[in-house]
């Protein structure tokens, strides 16, 4: 099965200097900034290429290098290092016009320095102590949204936060191009899952568009029954699939028309080039079943996706399936369901009607039949499993009129204490930070959304660069948030963001 985006995608490393310095010093300049890139880019930490590009000296080859950048599709963002002093006057022009994610990287070429030996040689090579700080300077005055991330790269922890900016710039070229389909419309009365598209697309990028749920009923119909039972062979191989859905029992025909809504669908999504979707329990037109066993596996093939229209939802899904891409752990639609109040011992069931990822199962998942009582349809087929325990975060994306909010609670999944066997949907148990009481409190004052995405391959770190290359707001609720810092944090986002729009 193909990811929804296969895109190749590569950061460019670019190095500043001045010709003051002379032809061989340059030299050396342009061979210890290959060498750091070459670290970088073999570093199996990051998601991406990393393309060294010759030294910059001066402000047109600066100037065009971010222009080229700006026009590369295959470029996601460019890591800049001030080797020597690079007088910054130069970077202005170029900076100004730059469109793509930036990091800044203080680093310098040696770990330690050779004391018995350093000479005025040696300082006047290497000062990008010195340099770095005129070039950050000059960020600081243009206003160029940026990551800093100080180290060397020999240290684990400075390719783990460029890391983290890579997968961040991932999710953001994602967006730049991602289209959505939404199959009918949002769910009726329900506010959450409204939203100004026309932002979207000016703000993130997104193209989110509507079609008649028919429109995906022809193609399902259509579905060759050699790729039905293609698939039936696959859920059959993959799954504990329940006797009564196994060829001879009597729900089979239910299991192979679950699979020809995944033929259908999947077919839709890959001749339109759609890397996200939404349904509708309420606009389900001649398809039979609520899609179940199919969303689940079009989200773990990559797709985003939102329930009853949550077109936001299923963006942030696609978005952060991008920047998780190859990691451990999983990424799912998620919504909060019901409580845990025992004292001392407070958790979030997690769960939705059928769509929920199997990229965070703990276990095999079953592939079951039940009533679903919502939506009129025959029983829907789905996957049905506990997600596997372990730190994570869960965030939801939302429309406060004038701008979008991202909110987020740093979590920890744990196993349900007890069995769940009269449930018959995927789920998840965890236990937000700090207590449940500050993460409820605090997400309901910030407005965040019934869905959600949880995500135990991703952190806080990826969802705070990404915000920033997007220019969105980012709530986070975490192991240190009270409610009146929280309050206080969101009054003065408030501010900023609304005196961000009028500058």
């Amino acid at each position: 099965m193909q990811s929804p985006n296969s895109t190749v995608r590569e950061i460019w490393f670019l190095t500043g200097s001045q010709g003051l310095y002379g032809e061989d010093t340059l030299k050396q300049v342009a061979e210890q900034s290959q060498r750091i890139a070459a670290v970088l880019d073999d570093a199996p930490e990051l998601p991406v290429r990393v393309v060294w590009k010759p030294v910059l000296t001066d402000a047109s080859a600066i100037r065009r290098a971010c222009l080229d950048a700006n026009g590369d599709d295959a470029c996601i963002g460019l890591i800049t290092w001030m080797h020597t002093f690079s007088p910054a006057k130069m970077w202005i022009a170029g900076l100004d016009a730059l469109r793509k994610p930036l990091l800044h990287l203080h680093t310098q070429s040696n770990v330690a320095l050779p004391w018995d030996t350093i000479d005025m040689d040696f300082m006047n090579l290497n000062q990008a102590a010195h340099g770095d700080r005129e070039f950050a300077h000059v960020q600081g005055r243009v206003g160029v949204a940026r990551k800093t991330v100080a180290g060397h790269v020999s240290d684990p922890l400075t390719v783990a936060r460029v890391a983290v900016w890579a997968r961040a710039a991932a999710a953001r070229a994602e967006l730049a191009t991602l289209k959505v389909a939404r199959f009918g419309d949002n769910m009726r009365d329900v506010a959450v899952t409204e939203g100004d598209k026309v932002e979207a697309q000016l703000r993130l990028g997104v193209s989110v568009n509507t079609y008649g749920v028919n429109d995906l009923v022809e193609v399902v119909d259509r579905a060759p029954q050699e790729a039905v039972s293609a698939l039936v062979a696959e859920y059959e191989d993959a799954y504990e699939v329940a006797p009564e859905l196994r060829a001879g029992g009597e729900r089979h025909e239910a299991l192979r028309y679950a699979a020809r809504i995944e033929a259908g669908l999947r077919s839709f999504l890959t001749e339109g080039g759609f890397g996200a979707f939404t349904t509708n329990f309420e606009d389900l037109g001649g398809l039979r079943q609520l899609p179940g066993i199919a969303v689940q596996r079009l989200m773990a093939d990559g797709y985003g996706f939102g329930g009853e229209g949550d077109w936001k939802t299923s963006v942030l899904l696609r978005a952060l399936k991008t920047a998780a891409e190859g990691l451990p752990g999983g990424t799912s639609f998620m919504e909060d369901y019901t409580y845990d109040l025992t004292p001392g011992n407070e958790l979030i069931l997690g769960a939705h009607m059928l769509e929920v990822c199997p990229s965070v199962a703990a276990a095999r998942p079953g592939c079951e039949i039940h009533p679903l009582g919502i939506g009129g349809r025959e029983d829907p087929v789905r996957l049905v499993f506990d997600a596997a325990p372990g730190p994570a975060v869960v965030v939801g994306l939302a429309d406060l009129g004038d701008r979008f909010r991202l909110v987020a609670n740093d979590i920890d999944v744990v196993e349900p204490p007890h069995p769940l066997p009269s449930l018959p949907v995927a789920r998840a148990v965890w236990r937000p930070a700090p207590d449940l009481r500050t993460s409820t409190e605090s997400w309901l004052t910030a407005g965040g959304p019934h869905h959600t995405v949880l995500s135990t391959a991703l952190t806080s770190e990826h969802l705070d660069d990404l915000a920033e290359m997007l220019k969105v707001e980012l709530a986070l609720i975490d192991r240190s948030t009270t409610t009146r810092s929280f309050r206080r944090e969101l009054r003065w986002n408030q501010a900023y963001h609304r005196l961000a729009l009028g500058l």
